[in-house]
């Protein structure tokens, strides 16, 4: 959890300063370089050795990071100095989140029983998207538990329009007509 909140933290304060000085782009490629970077298990057993020297890891970085916005690769390098270069995907996940937002682009997660074609998911989405006034895109899921129709959860709003949903709603309508 404290992984996940310290994620959102870096890449809130990383979205401000790259809103601020209009890089809103070399800073997503930068993060998901570094994302992509903190997936090698060989690098990060050299960048959490407390042996090597900082300059040392800092080489490595710019190295193995190649040209990328400077702000982005400090960064880096302040989440090597603090041992936490782990976060980096969270970090990168969240910046895109932010920045769809700023785009006024929403994502749904929706669960469906079955999966979903192009076509259905791009009417999804278009229906969707009426409903929050924005641009949705679909992440969609399979969950067979419900059973038909599907979940969608974009931002804060849930909508249960599963199967499993209405006849659970069905058998408490039942219970309460029985009493």
């Amino acid at each position: 959890m404290a992984r996940i909140a310290s994620g959102k933290r870096y890449a809130q304060a990383a979205f401000e300063l790259a809103r601020e000085k209009n890089e809103l782009e070399s800073w997503q490629v930068g993060l998901r370089k570094i994302a992509e970077l903190s997936t090698d298990e060989s690098l990060m057993g050299l960048l959490e050795n407390p042996k090597l020297p900082f300059e040392l890891k800092r080489e490595l970085l710019e190295t193995r990071l190649g040209d990328i916005n400077t702000l982005a690769l400090n960064l880096a390098c302040l989440m090597v100095g603090k041992g936490i270069l782990g976060i980096a995907g969270d970090v990168s996940s969240e910046y895109d989140r932010l920045l769809d937002a700023h785009r006024g682009i929403e994502h749904a997660e929706v669960l469906t029983a079955l999966s979903l074609e192009e076509k259905d998911k791009q009417r999804l989405s278009s229906e969707l998207g009426e409903l929050v006034s924005r641009e949705v895109i679909v992440d969609a899921q399979v969950d067979t538990a419900i059973i038909g129709g599907f979940k969608a959860r974009v931002g804060d709003m849930l909508i249960d329009a599963s199967v499993r949903n209405k006849l659970e709603i069905l058998r408490k309508n039942l219970v309460e007509a029985r009493k």
